[in-house]
């Protein structure tokens, strides 16, 4: 087996984590099972991770970073404010519809955290990673578009965590793709509301 610094295993690991729970469920998912999905002994495994709530957190970390790295990429600035939030969405659905077991995965690892003793903070860990994550998002948004928002930004951030998450899980459970052009429309119509750019005399002041 080759050698590789820590840190590539880990993330190595990790992946086959997540292969191996999208595919057989957390629960039915053994350090034994990852290992061998990952192609390494177990005595590695326990060697990058030591215990399984180490574990479970850096697959809640990456799965985020998945979807995260390509709504970056699609949030660059556009002709207009709606066309580059409608970018970003449209990123985030396209990832949705290419890795629907990934994202069940992070329902089923919310209930697992919520309902395994001493592993509740975990689930409170992954929400707030989503509202973390929105609150970036935005900054850099803001930072490449120069606009000011008329609400604070961590109330915009859980905002879009708890609309993006209960729309994913709407889709995972009753399909309909061809619904979500509207609904993206909407989505990003109603975000786009809530900023102005600056010099925008709209008699509101900016909230930080």
């Amino acid at each position: 087996m080759a050698r590789m610094p820590s840190a590539e295993r880990r993330r190595q690991l990790t992946e086959a984590a997540i292969r191996a729970m999208a595919r057989d469920g957390v629960a039915k998912t053994t350090t034994r099972s990852i290992a061998a999905e990952a192609d390494v002994s177990l005595s590695v495994f326990h060697y990058c991770f030591d215990s399984k709530q180490a574990l479970v957190e850096s697959v809640i970390t990456t799965i985020t970073d998945h979807y995260v790295t390509v709504v970056k990429e699609a949030l660059k600035p556009r002709a207009s404010l709606e066309e580059t939030v409608r970018a970003g969405f449209q990123a985030y659905w396209d990832h949705v519809r290419a890795h629907p077991d990934e994202h069940m995965l992070t329902y089923e690892l919310t209930q697992y955290a919520l309902r395994q003793p001493g592993f509740e903070h975990l689930a409170r860990r992954q929400y707030e990673l989503y509202s973390d994550t929105y609150a970036e998002l935005i900054d850099q948004l803001g930072r490449s578009m120069n606009f000011q928002l008329r609400v604070p930004v961590s109330a915009l951030a859980r905002y879009l965590a708890a609309m993006t998450d209960g729309l994913t899980l709407n889709y995972l459970v009753l399909g309909d793709e061809a619904a979500w052009t509207d609904i993206l429309d909407t989505v990003t119509a109603h975000i786009a509301g809530l900023v102005h750019a600056e010099g925008d005399l709209t008699g509101e002041k900016p909230r930080p």
